[in-house]
Formats: C-alpha cells, sequence, structure tokens
C-alpha cells in the first residue's frame, strides 16, 4: 500500500469506520434527527453546522483534486442552508457520505509525488498538508458532534 492509499484508509476511518479512535461520523450520526441536528445545546455550534462546516472543507479540496481551481472562503464554512425538515438533513449528510467517497477514491489514485506539490497556492502547502489537515479537522469536530448528541440526549432523557 502506497502512502495516497494510507492516506486515503485514514480519511474512509474518520467518515466510515475502521480508525484507531473507534468513533467515525457516518455510525455517529445515524440516529440524529434533523431535530436534534438544528438544536443550539449552550453556546456550541448545531450538529447541522458542524457537519455542512466539516464537508465545506471536503468538498473545496475534492474540486481541486477534480481540476478545478480553490473556490473555498472560511467565512462561509458555517452557512449551511436551512434545514427544516427530515428531508433537508437527509440530503446534507448524503452529499457529505457522496463527497467523502468520492474524495477518497481520488486521494487514492494519487501519485505520492503529488502529495509533495504545493495546493492551489504555495501559501496553503502541499496536498498532503490539506488532505491530513481534513482527517485531523473531522477527527475534531467528529468529537464536539459526539458531545453536543449526548449533552442533546441527557436533556430529552430528563
Amino acid at each position: 500500500m502506497n502512502l495516497s492509499e494510507h492516506v486515503a484508509t485514514q480519511f474512509r476511518g474518520v467518515y466510515f469506520g475502521g480508525n484507531w479512535t473507534s468513533v467515525n461520523l457516518k455510525e455517529s450520526l445515524t440516529d440524529v434527527t434533523w431535530q436534534h441536528a438544528i438544536t443550539k445545546v449552550q453556546t456550541f455550534n448545531t450538529i447541522a453546522v458542524l457537519v455542512y462546516h466539516t464537508t465545506y472543507y471536503v468538498s473545496a479540496v475534492l474540486q481541486v483534486l477534480q481540476g478545478e481551481p480553490l473556490q473555498a472562503k472560511d467565512a462561509y464554512s458555517f452557512n449551511h442552508p436551512p434545514i427544516l425538515a427530515q428531508e433537508d438533513w437527509e440530503n446534507l449528510l448524503d452529499k457529505t457520505w457522496t463527497d467523502a467517497e468520492l474524495f477518497a477514491g481520488l486521494i487514492e489514485r494519487l501519485l505520492e509525488s503529488k502529495l509533495w506539490e504545493d495546493f492551489s497556492d504555495k501559501k496553503y502547502g502541499t496536498y498532503y498538508r490539506n488532505i491530513h489537515g481534513i482527517i485531523e479537522h473531522t477527527h475534531y469536530h467528529l468529537g464536539q458532534i459526539t458531545l453536543i448528541k449526548k449533552m442533546l440526549l441527557l436533556a430529552d432523557n430528563k
């Protein structure tokens, strides 16, 4: 297995399972309703916002991997479309899983030498830095999602 395949495996692990932490986004979100997804807990972002936020960066880098220019702006990374029903929530989740699988597939097929090239612009560092950063970023927000979900379930059981 080359480095690109290892990185794709790490990415798939945080999204779909099989990682060292034994926690992944898909399983963690399986039983989250749209109402829980948009419920604000204290001053934290909602689960929906965090899912959109992580997907935003995957989608942005996915476009670059597909040969498009980088079009992301950090200021837009928390601005998800309204979630007013279960269908809206499921659409966000479907996009998340689809983009994640496309992303992993493209990473897997990258020549290892490409990982060490500048990503889009030299100021962003290498492809490796950006892809691995997305994996770290997703683990970080997955932890938040897990805690918010637990808080919501505790509140429901009171």
